[in-house]
Formats: C-alpha cells, sequence, structure tokens
C-alpha cells in the first residue's frame, strides 16, 4: 500500500506539471517603472486568474527606446515578445515596420472577437487605427495633456482657487499675481514639444504638419512655424523673461516641482494624477489646457500621449488567441476604469468612462475627467493627431530650439524655423526609408 501510494503521488505530480506545462505563456515588454510597473503586473494576474488557458509574463525592458531597440533585435534573433509596449512617438515607425507586426485588428478578428471603433474614445482609437478602419495596436495607456495646478498657493495669490485659467491671457494674469504674492515659480511645462506645440496646435485646430499632421502618407512636412506657433512661443519666451514661466528641463522634469509646491501651474501628462494624489502636500486642480479665445475653432481636441501594445509577427495561432483574449479583458469596462481611477490614464472605451462617473469617482476628485472631456471631442483631419516618421528625432530636435528661445539666444521664429527645417530633414530620410 505504501508503494500504491507513493506511485499514486508521483502520478498526480506528473500530471500537475503537464498541466501547468499545457498553459500558453504569452511575453509582453513593457517600459512602466514604480508605482506603473505594479499596475502591470496587477493587470497580467487579473487576467491570468480570469482563466486557465494563458498566462501573460510581463517584463520590463527599460525606457520605450530601449525597449523598442531590445524588440528589434529580438525579431531578428527570432524571440520577439508577443506584446510590445510602444510610445506614440513610435506609431509611424512601428506601422512601416512590414513583416514583424500582425494589426490588432486581424488578431481579434481571427480569434472570433468583434472591433466596434464607436466603443472606444474617438481621439484615442482613431490615432491606432489605419484609413481603412483596421486597429493597428491595442491604446494601453492613453494619456493627454492637462494643466495642474496648486489651489492652496492660488488661494494665498488672491486667485479663486475653483477658477484656473481657461485662456492663456489669463494664464499670464495669474501668473503675474502668484508672482507678486512671493511664488517662485508661477508656471512650468513638462514635455515642451508635446504640451506647446503638439497638444497646442490640435487643441487650436491648426496643423503640426502637412497630409493632416502624418496621417495622410509619409510625404509630410512639418508646419509649426505658423503665425499661430510663433506667436505662442513668442508670449512663453516673455513669461520667461518676466519670471513667470520657469523651464525645468526636457520629458517630465518639471512635475517633481509641482508635487513639492515649487511651481503653481504646470502643463503636464494627465497620468501624472496619482503621482501627484500621492506627494503633494497641498490641495490641487486639474483643468483644460488654456487655449487663445480669438483663434477660430478652439479648443478643439488634445493629442494623445502614453503607449499602447503592438503585436509582433512569426507566433503560433494558439498564442495569437491569448493575445486576443488577453486585449479582450482589457477592454471590459470594469477592468479599464479602475486603471483609470488608479493611474490617470485615459480610459479606453466610452463603457468605462460612463461606469465611472455612475461610480461618482469625478465627484469625489474634481478635475480628474478632464482628460476625458478634452478627448471625447469629435475630432478634425487637424486634430486627430501626429503621426510622423523619426518623430522621437523630431522632438529631440524641438527641445534643442525651444531652449535656445527660453535662453535668449534665438527668437521664436528663428527657432521654429529651424526646428521645422531639421525636423523635415528628418522626415525626408524616413521616407526615402519607407518607399
Amino acid at each position: 500500500m505504501k508503494f500504491q501510494s507513493l506511485a499514486l503521488c508521483a502520478t498526480l505530480a506528473l500530471l500537475g506539471s503537464t498541466a501547468a506545462r499545457a498553459q500558453t505563456e504569452i511575453q509582453w515588454w513593457h517600459s512602466m517603472t514604480g508605482g506603473l510597473n505594479d499596475w502591470v503586473v496587477d493587470i497580467a494576474n487579473g487576467f491570468n486568474a480570469s482563466q486557465k488557458d494563458f498566462k501573460i509574463v510581463p517584463t520590463y525592458k527599460g525606457t520605450y527606446d530601449e525597449s523598442m531597440t531590445a524588440s528589434i533585435a529580438a525579431f531578428r534573433a527570432g524571440n520577439a515578445p508577443h506584446v510590445l509596449q510602444v510610445y506614440e512617438v513610435g506609431t509611424a515607425t512601428m506601422m512601416s515596420a512590414k513583416g514583424a507586426i500582425v494589426p490588432v485588428g486581424k488578431v481579434m478578428q481571427n480569434a472570433g472577437y468583434k472591433f466596434d471603433p464607436k466603443a472606444y474614445i474617438p481621439a484615442v482609437v482613431g490615432y491606432y487605427t489605419s484609413p481603412s478602419g483596421e486597429m493597428l495596436s491595442y491604446p494601453f495607456n492613453s494619456s493627454t495633456t492637462v494643466l495642474n495646478y496648486n489651489k492652496d498657493l492660488f488661494k494665498k495669490a488672491g486667485l479663486d482657487p475653483n477658477k484656473p485659467p481657461s485662456t492663456w491671457p489669463e494664464l499670464v494674469s495669474a501668473a503675474a499675481k502668484l508672482k507678486a504674492s512671493g511664488v517662485a515659480c508661477p508656471f512650468t511645462t513638462s514635455w515642451q514639444g508635446w504640451t506647446q506645440l503638439e497638444s497646442f496646435s490640435t487643441w487650436h485646430n491648426t496643423l503640426f504638419a502637412t497630409q493632416n499632421n502624418g496621417f495622410g502618407g509619409t510625404s509630410a512636412r512639418l508646419a509649426f512655424n505658423s503665425p499661430l506657433h510663433v506667436r505662442h512661443i513668442e508670449n512663453l519666451s516673455n513669461m520667461a523673461k518676466q519670471g513667470l514661466f520657469h523651464y525645468r528641463g526636457r520629458g517630465n522634469k518639471a512635475d517633481a516641482p509641482f508635487y513639492s509646491g515649487e511651481c503653481a501651474m504646470a502643463t503636464a501628462s494627465s497620468s501624472t494624477y496619482a503621482s501627484i494624489k500621492k506627494n503633494a502636500k497641498f490641495d490641487f486642480g486639474i483643468a483644460p489646457l488654456p487655449y487663445y479665445p480669438d483663434v477660430p475653432g478652439a479648443p478643439q481636441n488634445t493629442v494623445i500621449g502614453g503607449a499602447s501594445l503592438w503585436v509582433m509577427a512569426g507566433k503560433k495561432p494558439a498564442e495569437y488567441k491569448g493575445v486576443a483574449q488577453f486585449f479582450q479583458y482589457l477592454t471590459n469596462p470594469e477592468v479599464q476604469a479602475a486603471s483609470h481611477q488608479r493611474t490617470g490614464y485615459l480610459p479606453v472605451t466610452m463603457a468605462s468612462f460612463e461606469l465611472t462617473e455612475k461610480s461618482g469617482f469625478y465627484k469625489q476628485n474634481p478635475g480628474t475627467d478632464t482628460a476625458v472631456n478634452q478627448m471625447v471631442r469629435k475630432t478634425t483631419d487637424k486634430s486627430r493627431g501626429v503621426r510622423l516618421g523619426n518623430f522621437n528625432q523630431i522632438r529631440a530636435i524641438m527641445d534643442e530650439e525651444l531652449e535656445q528661445v527660453w535662453a535668449g539666444k534665438k527668437s521664436a521664429q528663428e527657432a521654429l524655423d529651424a526646428a521645422v527645417k531639421r525636423g523635415n530633414e528628418q522626415l525626408e530620410r524616413f521616407q526615402k526609408a519607407n518607399k
């Protein structure tokens, strides 16, 4: 009996091992750190617990640039992940990677899932959808630009804490009062190219680049040296000279001075919400981007940021079925709503937005619906977004030229003309490489 018992235990252990091996693993490479990494892990665990056939394995692969580089090398070596998180700047590059990716719409269709564009927030899904209506990648952590402001500092300056500036003239006036009250940094901005040129353009229904900002083809050329763009950068330059605008560096370097209470207003990503709530020792508000009231069509809608999930080619049909089931799980309104409320990223579907609204979250956390309200507006050919090749290099160029303005070394016109000229050289290279 003892030997029979041991044999039975060994058999059960073998069956358990076989069952575990039968579970198909789906590799997911991402670039989320800190609390957002925890969020990614929780999402993977939630999906894995919801079914028994597939196991999502999330792996941090460095920054967006680093993970894209690693995925290219892995694809060439034949061991690319099933799913790759790519920031919106890399969208045109991924689209041009013929043979390397499989459109999400095709993956979902082959697995028997329907894709209904009307179920998604227009400005979000439109960015990742081809002109023919095919979904190219899954919008995962979508964000947009907002204006964060310190309500306590507003009160101290004699400003209404429940009435943030809605126009640029109003923001300049508020910045002046904040400075007079002793605030060292009235206004700053993160991601200056994204907030002050890209989103600025779509918010004012003005082209950032020709060919409908690149959606019309690779022959697109930059157009952000228009009179309106020059006027805006000149205004920011004048604010800098008066000590009303403080440039704190590239990327999200300006987020920390806002969290600490040093800077009173900051244009930034809506995804800063979780960090502000965690770190700020003051009452804060979230408002729409300012606009120029004399510009026809303004405000329109802001531009998308964040990243989407791309499906890599060369995998087995059963594995693609797992990817499709994972994306279907992500589309679940409860999952979407929970992620939106936790991170400040946009809910991808209208159902998750409505669920969050019904839950009372927006009333309990005023301003958290700002990002969504800026994106649910109907888009135009000028405001759908910006989708250009070599966009990462173009953003670096915009940073370099704008820094020349803030340093007083170039006028707004000179800097924007130079950025357009240099950026167009990058677009020409991309067009030649993708003919």
